[in-house]
């Protein structure tokens, strides 16, 4: 054993036994942070215009600060951009993270010095939970690799500005960074095909032992290491151990990676944002992400089906239910407040508190009331392909109400690594699980108001020419699941297999 292996273990037993300190008081360390936050921006703007000197309770607190999301705080920023102090959060933040906006073109998430060591701790206890649950640390003697976007920074105003990705890569602890790669110089390449050559350059011949990112990019990744070598990923790194996960539902992704590494791994999910890191696996046998609750954000939680409600329930950690869906709305040390970041989640467990992410409030489909999330098709669509023997790379929904002929129904664009043998009886698979897990889309189908689903297939590449098109290649990019129009289909069409 290394000192380094035999030092993180060390660690790990202090830093873990802390954790779950904190992990069983959930409810007083959110009660807590509830009253640390209210009194630490009592005198800035956003308090003053808020009142938060006469809030008292949380009850007080719904009442006086609406739910928003960017839009809402936007002329908030603008004042910080300008270089205006105490806007949202005492001083100025440190950071802007650059992140898409939907609707709002590019959006600036404030980054302060409070709220960084939540996203550079939680990452760390993650780790650090792993090793003491298995006992392995020998992953910290080899190399490690996040797939991200540049470290490279700009300014906003006066303000650092960056994919929150790069901004971590500032973070990494001075123990890790002989372990990281890729370079810096690499790291900074914009354009994602010419990034991931270099990558594979500096990596192919080191000893790779952890490695993360998104896994539709993890899988390019390892696509191009097999078309190199003819090998699989374990033969090229024989030592890699761990393999770390977040931003898209793992499950439809799961069979191609593993066929492509060959052989036994350890798989860790996380729930990071730039808005904050939020959950993590900190066991690799159980379901569920653990819940970062000492870490300077206060949760709440607004059931999915009130949540377009003119005044929704707004629920705090310790009235939550069980699997059920909610909306999460944070209030940070970063300045956000009742921020909604556009997730949802379901609790697995209340002792200690863990969630699943099952989704996106603006990604979901209910052209007929269905209201199908992300969840549900992802679950759906890898039963199917476990039943057919058939693996998939990537996938979206799209609804199709005006047919050229018969009824509407939904449009399964799915770019297959193995074709299942009969696509409609996958169709019918995966339409029968999704009836399963949806009793609206269940009702429309049987109604005869929807007909089954359609499978479209998207020839090999196919996503990836479409994220290129849009400048989304690569990085933190992620395919949108669902949508509730057919801007995307129409641009995948020309992509299917004729």
């Amino acid at each position: 054993m290394s000192i380094k292996s035999f030092g993180a273990k060390l660690m790990a037993k202090v830093i873990v036994k802390r954790m779950w300190n904190s992990a069983h008081n959930s409810i007083e360390c959110q009660r807590n942070i509830f009253s640390t936050l209210i009194n630490s921006a009592s005198q800035t703007q956003f308090g003053q215009d808020h009142d938060f000197e006469n809030i008292k309770n949380l009850e007080d607190f719904q009442k006086l600060v609406p739910i928003r999301d960017y839009e809402g705080l936007r002329p908030y920023i603008e004042q910080i951009i300008k270089g205006k102090e105490d806007v949202l959060w005492p001083g100025l933040p440190i950071y802007f993270a650059k992140t898409s906006g939907t609707t709002s073109g590019a959006k600036y998430i404030p980054i302060t010095k409070d709220s960084i060591p939540n996203h550079i701790h939680s990452a760390r206890n993650m780790l650090l939970s792993y090793i003491q649950q298995t006992g392995k640390a020998d992953f910290v003697d080899g190399k490690m690799i996040f797939l991200s976007g540049s470290p490279a920074l700009k300014k906003k105003g006066s303000i650092n500005l960056g994919r929150l990705s790069g901004i971590v890569n500032h973070h990494v602890p001075a123990y890790l960074q002989r372990n990281r790669l890729p370079s810096y110089t690499t790291n900074c390449i914009e354009d994602w095909e010419t990034k991931l050559d270099k990558i594979i350059d500096e990596t192919i011949d080191q000893d790779m032992r952890l490695i993360s990112g998104i896994p539709p990019w993890v899988q390019m990744y390892f696509d191009r290491i097999q078309e190199r070598t003819g090998k699989t990923i374990k033969e090229v790194f024989p030592n890699f151990q761990v393999l770390v996960h977040g931003g898209v539902n793992f499950a439809p992704y799961k069979a191609k990676l593993l066929d492509s590494i060959g052989g036994p791994i350890d798989i860790l999910e996380t729930f990071p944002a730039s808005e904050g890191f939020f959950a993590f696996q900190e066991s690799v046998d159980e379901e569920g992400l653990l819940l970062t609750v000492n870490s300077g954000i206060f949760y709440e939680f607004i059931p999915l089906d009130e949540f377009h409600n003119d005044e929704p329930t707004r629920l705090p950690l310790w009235e939550v239910e069980l699997e059920k869906n909610y909306v999460l709305i944070i209030n940070s040390n970063a300045g956000l407040w009742g921020y909604n970041i556009g997730d949802t989640v379901k609790f697995v467990s209340k002792n200690p508190y863990k969630v699943v992410v099952t989704g996106r409030v603006k990604h979901f489909i209910s052209a007929f009331g269905e209201h199908v999330i992300a969840q549900e098709v992802s679950d759906s669509l890898s039963v199917a392909c476990e039943k057919t023997g058939a693996t998939s790379v990537e996938f979206t929904v799209a609804p199709q109400v005006e047919p050229a002929e018969g009824l509407p129904y939904h449009e399964w664009f799915i770019e297959f690594e193995q074709l299942p043998e009969n696509i409609q009886a996958f169709a019918d698979i995966l339409n029968a699980e999704l009836c399963k897990r949806n009793t609206y889309y269940n009702d429309l189908i049987t109604g005869n108001i929807l007909k089954t689903a359609v499978i479209s297939v998207v020839r090999k590449g196919g996503f990836q020419e479409y994220m290129k098109s849009i400048g989304k290649l690569g990085g933190q990019n992620k395919v949108p699941k669902l949508s509730n129009n057919r801007d995307m289909a129409t641009k995948l069409e020309p992509l299917l297999v004729k």
